[in-house]
């Protein structure tokens, strides 16, 4: 019913002031935006937005709260009525590689979101899912201006029937370890796997349960009837807490500055101890000069921590997947 009016939308455009917006939404969804206003929103990032006093803020950010969930419910009705016959596990790690945010940024840029985004801050380890984020924005401006089959036409007709192969997303395994190990070097963090528990279950079978540290902070732990399961399932919930959770990923941005600043003193105090000593080098104690084969040189060994972006306990590092 909401596509019938497009016609009527079409005869309108040349009279609207907002008409080059309207036909670069058009060229994304297929149908045309009734309300601009939260288009326009969905397409602000917080980094140009302006608040004003005891108004909510104007950029992105709640649009994206509502546009994930939107996501999510629309994903999980199109797998539930495709995939009769599969497990619940099937439909949710299919729902899961269907809405992760290396997905989202894809999209984004082949639709061409990425270009109608506003923003005044450069692509960097905080912003890097901008388009990502832009897209679950989009839904929530969908779902408020044409509702939820609106929504639903959009995944159903112009994603998956155009962009995504259901299929193949489908079929795709998943590394979680793998990608999470690729971000950690990719932001130079030092990552670990953590063994943390060991114990037998039911008729005897061992399980293991993993906890993932980044930066020395504790992230989530996974749990797996071997190592390599519960390393696996310690990543994948580190992965959407990551995705999630804005402060923890700032919290381990700033650890990592933190051990940076804490090895850079550590060096220069151990390159003063080495040039005071030498300083001394051939002096008795009451200042006269010794003989070269009376003075003795202790070595100082100066410990740097390095930058291991490889898992403790991590075994033979799995490949990359494409995301």
């Amino acid at each position: 019913m909401f596509l019938s009016s497009n016609f009527i939308d079409r005869i309108k455009l040349p009279f609207r002031k907002d008409r080059e917006l309207c036909a670069s939404i058009y060229s994304i969804l297929g149908f045309y935006p009734h309300h601009t206003k939260y288009y326009k929103q969905a397409l602000l990032h917080k980094s140009s937005a302006h608040r004003r006093k005891g108004e909510a803020p104007e950029h992105n950010e709640r649009l994206e709260y509502l546009g994930d969930a939107v996501l999510e419910s629309i994903v999980s009705d199109i797998l539930y009525r495709r995939y009769k016959h599969e497990s619940e596990g099937f439909l949710t790690n299919t729902r899961s590689k269907l809405v992760q945010r290396d997905t989202l940024n894809k999209l984004s840029v082949e639709m061409g979101l990425d270009t109608l985004i506003r923003s005044n801050s450069k692509p960097n380890a905080h912003n890097s899912y901008m388009g990502g984020n832009a897209f679950e924005a989009l839904m929530g401006a969908i779902y408020l201006d044409r509702g939820y089959d609106a929504c639903m036409h959009f995944i159903r007709n112009r994603v998956l029937g155009q962009l995504i192969s259901l299929e193949k997303v489908a079929a795709k395994e998943v590394n979680f370890k793998s990608k999470l190990i690729e971000w950690a070097q990719k932001h130079r963090l030092k990552l670990e796997f953590k063994l943390v528990d060991q114990r037998l279950e039911n008729r005897n079978s061992p399980t293991f349960i993993t906890r993932v540290i980044l930066e020395g902070l504790d992230g989530e732990t996974g749990k797996g009837y071997s190592k390599k399961e519960s390393h696996q399932m310690a990543a994948k919930a580190t992965l959407k807490t990551l995705k999630e959770d804005k402060d923890w990923r700032e919290a381990i941005f700033a650890a990592k500055e933190r051990h940076l600043q804490e090895e850079k003193a550590a060096a220069n105090a151990a390159d003063t101890n080495i040039d005071a000593e030498g300083e001394t080098d051939g002096l008795t104690t009451d200042g006269n000069i010794t003989a070269a084969s009376d003075v003795i040189v202790t070595p100082i060994e100066v410990t740097t921590v390095a930058q291991n972006t490889t898992p403790i306990d991590a075994g033979s590092t799995p490949t990359t997947p494409e995301s």
